[in-house]
């Protein structure tokens, strides 16, 4: 019997041309990369997030934030408040929550790196690359969040 405490969480790796995409459940708390979604004409992208809504139907939808080393907000973290409030309107019944992801694109650009070298992962792989940051995003949040 599934546990009736589990929801779905989704991630967003906010990028001006590609979104990278997470999955996970708060009984499994691992976050699973999902196919980028290409952040082309917000009609377009608006119908590509209203599916993994109704496909996920995440409680939490956690979106990176990326603040400079000092912990303050940059150009891009304000491009990404702005898409936030934009996605709370489109996803009214998930929680969005930011989540501070200064290393987590660096993380996943390594981890590719040592996957390609010992020949795990393929050039090709290389476009799932911002769903991987994702991925590290949202385990990172679930660490910091365990209960969901």
């Amino acid at each position: 019997m599934p546990d009736p405490a589990a929801s779905n969480l989704l991630a967003i790796d906010y990028g001006e041309r590609t979104l990278g995409v997470a999955v996970a459940s708060t009984l499994i708390a691992a976050a699973r990369p999902l196919t980028p979604l290409s952040n082309g004409s917000r009609a377009q992208l608006a119908a590509a997030i209203s599916r993994l809504v109704a496909e996920w139907r995440p409680a939490t939808i956690v979106i990176g934030l990326p603040l400079d080393s000092r912990g303050e907000d940059t150009d891009m973290s304000r491009r990404i408040r702005r898409f936030a409030a934009w996605l709370a309107e489109l996803a009214p019944t998930a929680s969005i929550r930011l989540h501070d992801e200064r290393l987590s694109s660096e993380h996943a650009a390594r981890e590719f790196a040592s996957r390609r070298q010992s020949g795990r992962a393929r050039r090709r792989d290389a476009a799932r690359l911002d769903s991987v940051a994702a991925a590290l995003i949202l385990d990172s949040w679930m660490s910091e969040h365990p209960h969901g």
